[in-house]
């Protein structure tokens, strides 16, 4: 069965208000298109936490192999999709962002107790995902989505948030067909010189005929006219 792409690219929104948001209704229905292994590319922001947890979900709980390809940026709620991936790779030219969650909230005191206890069940959450993939302990990815933690592609696969970087695989497996000789030398631009005027000399060679005198060569005459202009 052919591998399927799929591309999350833009705002993760519960619902489309610009023509690059990606909604879960959106992301379902081309997910649930088709079946077998899937490739999901991510260049995205962030956006809505709750959205993007809807997203984690259908991807963890798809029957299929999930690769995520980070060509761009993962950062904040789009980093969370990420480790949905059975097989995280990352650009070596891409970022992922981890932060802690944000709201904006209105009210009493009463209210903005609210609030806060909610950022830190959503943080917790978070959490949860960073922690499946990653190993690292929930203090440490506490500590790191309080400082706002920005990771290139060495340092995601060194803590775990990605398995590998992105390579070239086409030259990958060129490199691998190619097998030098045993008896191969380096290459020496002297070498190729004189192989290409061995063949030039080669090609303007001539042979005399069997029924021709031989014919006396260059050197020789010129030999000759240096002795004439001596014996003058």
């Amino acid at each position: 069965m052919t591998e399927r792409t799929l591309f999350l690219s833009g705002t993760i929104a519960s619902e489309s208000w610009f023509d690059d948001d990606v909604t879960p209704q959106l992301f379902k229905d081309e997910l649930n298109a088709g079946e077998g292994d899937i490739v999901v590319w991510i260049n995205s922001p962030g956006g809505d936490c709750v959205a993007a947890a809807q997203i984690y979900n259908m991807l963890m709980d798809y029957k299929g192999s999930v690769t995520v390809k980070i060509d761009g940026i993962a950062a904040s709620a789009a980093s969370v999709i990420a480790m949905a991936g059975t097989k995280v790779l990352v650009s070596p030219v891409s970022m992922m962002m981890i932060h802690n969650p944000v709201t904006v909230a209105m009210g009493d005191a009463a209210e903005m107790e609210k609030a806060i206890a909610m950022l830190s069940e959503v943080k917790d959450s978070i959490i949860n995902a960073y922690e499946i993939k990653t190993n690292l302990s929930r203090a440490r990815l506490s500590h790191m989505m309080d400082a706002e933690t920005w990771m290139d592609a060495h340092k995601a696969v060194e803590l775990g948030f990605a398995d590998d970087i992105l390579k070239r695989a086409e030259a990958d497996e060129i490199l691998e067909d190619i097998t030098p000789p045993a008896d191969s030398i380096p290459f020496s631009e002297a070498a190729v010189m004189n192989s290409l005027m061995d063949k030039i000399a080669a090609k303007c060679r001539t042979h005399p005929k069997a029924d021709e005198p031989p014919k006396t060569k260059a050197d020789s005459l010129i030999e000759r006219l240096n002795l004439m202009k001596n014996w003058r």
